[in-house]
C-alpha cells in the first residue's frame, strides 16, 4: 500500500504524481487474485524494493490536496497513513500538529525518520500495515493520500482510518479517481485498485458529516508532453459530535 507524497514545487507539478505512482506499479500484475500475489505487488516487501530503488522516491513535498485542505484547521494531533517518506507529516508537524506517521515499509520510514531529524521536527513514526491493524490511537485529523488497494483489503483499511478519528475531527481520504484510466497520463491497469469519492463516502455510514466529496481536476503533463487534465477523488468528512468507538 502507499501514499504519494503529491508535492507541489512553487504550485507545479504534483509529487507522488500519477506518473511518479505508476512507475512503480508498472511492475505488477494486472490481477491480484491470491494471497502471494497480493503481497509481490502490495506487501511490505514490495514496497521496500520500490524504495531502495531510487535514493528519493517522490518530491518532498507536502501533498496539494492536504495543503489545500488541512491550512486553516486548528493543529491537533494527526494520524498519517501511508507516510512514505514524511513529506505530508513534516508539513503537518511544522504547523504545530502532533504528527503520527505510519507506514508499510521500514525504508520509507527511515527516510522520513532522518528527513525529520533534519528539519529538527518531533514526529512519532510506526510501522505498521494499517490493512490488518487498527490505528494505534484516534486522532483530530486522519489523512490517507493515494492509496490504492483491491476492495476488499479497501473496505478494511478505510474502516481502521475511519475508527481513529475523534468525534468532531476530520478524515481526509485522497487518492486516483477511475476517470484517470481514460486519459493518456500512465496509470496501472489495475482497475480494481481506484475508487471514487462517492464510494468512500458511503463507505463511513452514519455519524459523518460530509463536507467535501468530488472529482477534484488539476492539470498533469503526460509522457508526450500534453497538458492533460486529471481528477483527484477527494473525501473530507467530520465525525459527528458523540460518535465513534469508546
Amino acid at each position: 500500500m502507499h501514499e504519494s507524497e503529491h508535492g507541489a514545487a512553487h504550485h507545479t507539478a504534483a509529487h507522488h504524481t500519477p506518473a511518479d505512482h505508476t512507475a512503480a506499479e508498472h511492475t505488477a500484475a494486472d490481477h491480484t487474485t491470491d494471497a502471494d500475489e497480493y503481497e509481490r505487488v502490495f506487501g511490505e516487501r514490495a514496497w521496500d524494493e520500490r524504495y531502495r530503488a531510487k535514493e528519493q522516491t517522490w518530491s518532498g513535498n507536502p501533498n496539494p490536496v492536504l495543503v489545500t485542505e488541512v491550512a486553516d484547521m486548528q493543529p491537533g494531533t494527526a494520524l498519517d497513513a501511508g507516510a512514505g517518506e514524511g513529506a505530508d507529516a513534516a508539513w503537518l508537524a511544522s504547523r504545530g500538529w502532533r504528527v503520527t506517521g505510519t507506514d508499510i515499509s521500514t525504508v520509507a520510514l527511515q527516510r522520513a525518520a532522518r528527513e525529520a531529524e533534519r528539519l529538527g521536527l518531533d514526529i512519532e513514526w510506526l510501522h505498521i500495515d494499517l490493512t490488518r491493524k487498527p490505528a494505534p490511537g484516534r486522532y483530530d485529523l486522519v489523512s490517507a493520500q493515494f492509496l490504492h488497494l483491491p476492495a476488499a483489503t479497501r473496505r478494511v483499511l478505510f474502516s481502521h482510518l475511519a475508527d481513529a478519528v475523534i468525534p468532531g475531527g476530520t478524515l481526509l481520504v485522497v487518492g486516483h479517481d477511475p476517470s484517470d484510466l481514460n486519459t493518456t497520463v500512465p496509470r496501472p491497469n489495475m482497475p480494481e485498485v481506484f475508487w471514487t469519492a462517492d464510494e468512500a463516502a458511503a463507505s463511513l455510514g452514519d455519524g459523518w458529516v460530509i463536507e467535501v466529496a468530488e472529482a477534484r481536476p488539476r492539470l498533469a503533463t503526460d509522457p508526450d508532453g500534453r497538458q492533460v487534465t486529471i481528477h483527484d477523488a477527494v473525501l473530507r468528512a467530520r465525525r459527528a459530535e458523540g460518535t465513534g468507538r469508546v
